[in-house]
């Protein structure tokens, strides 16, 4: 199974659909997370965070 985590574009969105933790979490299930750079960005988590 393959999960993508898309970049918010709405102005003033804030919110990411996966934290570190749980890419962590489906990383350790055997899932693969795709990240698009800058996803968590505006809920404070770095590209380096989701590696």
């Amino acid at each position: 199974m393959i999960v993508a985590v898309a970049k918010e574009i709405s102005t003033g969105e804030r919110r990411v659909a996966l934290i570190p933790d749980a890419v962590k979490q489906l990383k350790a299930k055997g899932v693969d997370v795709i990240v698009e750079r800058g996803a968590g960005a505006g809920a404070g988590f770095d590209d380096a965070a989701y590696e």
